[in-house]
């Protein structure tokens, strides 16, 4: 059972703005392997399928430089299907000379690290097998070891790239904020579970018992500031739930503890005590 599907709830989505859209749709097509789904002058929905949206790309109406040492998005993550599948994203990023952050085992996945054009984070995955995953006392033992970038190579089939799987996901999503304790009351309400942490630096949230949903960290500095939204970064990310009831509980737990929740159409949209803003969706 996939831990991005019913009956779990997941991040399944997240919205970007960005300084150039062109700039930044070369590089989401061609870098990383995008489909556009749709695509206006200021806005392309991306999709590795051809129907599930995964990334959404908004151009800043007065760009102005990446703010730092701000709450915000880390990095995004999408799950790749298999191994052979990130040894051929790693052969195709080495032949396009676009530079790598880094690259790590994790023990639970093999996972490699970059930055779009305006230093939005990105990691792209695969999942080692759950039966294989080590637990203690309802954590999940995780750790960040060196690749072995040539075993994931010699892996990858197919010579030619052909773009993103059409089985990648959002894996999940890894944020700067500004307090620990005060972002885990939070998304514990939201329905997530603490599964690790680094003391006083960073939590792993999920669901169903997945190496992690949600990440938060500490590391831009405890009380950060919010980022201006007119500084390029993630406007909201996507949190699915498997039904109206479980959104509708979550909503009232929301609202319980005094967050700003607002009504959109068919969406619900929250910010957790960082402002990092989620939009609360029904699968």
């Amino acid at each position: 059972m996939s831990f991005h599907q019913k009956p779990h709830t997941f991040v399944s989505q997240v919205a970007l703005r960005v300084n150039n859209i062109v700039k930044s749709l070369r590089f989401y097509e061609e870098v990383l392997g995008f489909q556009v789904l749709t695509r206006s002058s200021t806005k392309a929905v991306l999709t590795a399928d051809g129907t599930t949206p995964l990334v959404t790309l908004e151009q800043l109406s007065r760009p102005e430089p990446k703010q730092e040492r701000k709450t915000g998005l880390y990095h995004f993550a999408l799950l790749l299907p298999s191994r052979a599948d990130l040894g051929e994203v790693i052969r195709h990023l080495v032949k396009t000379g676009y530079p790598l952050q880094g690259a790590s085992d994790h023990l639970v996945s093999e996972a490699i690290y970059l930055a779009d054009p305006d230093g939005n984070g990105i990691e792209i995955y695969r999942d080692r097998s759950n039966a294989n995953w080590e637990w203690s006392d309802n954590e999940v033992k995780m750790a960040t070891l060196p690749l072995d970038a040539q075993a994931v190579l010699a892996e990858a089939k197919n010579e030619k790239w052909a773009g993103l799987p059409s089985h990648t996901v959002m894996g999940h999503i890894h944020l700067h904020v500004a307090d620990l304790e005060e972002t885990k009351v939070f998304y514990e309400k939201l329905g997530f579970d603490v599964v690790s942490k680094f003391p006083n630096q960073a939590l792993f949230m999920s669901t169903g018992r997945y190496h992690h949903h949600i990440g938060v960290n500490i590391w831009n500095g405890r009380g950060a500031d919010a980022p201006s939204e007119s500084s390029p970064g993630m406007k909201y990310f996507t949190i699915e739930f498997p039904d109206e009831k479980k959104r509708d509980i979550v909503v009232n737990r929301l609202k319980e503890i005094g967050a700003e929740v607002s009504k959109e159409e068919h969406a619900i949209f929250t910010k957790d005590p960082s402002q990092n803003q989620i939009k609360l969706v029904v699968q």
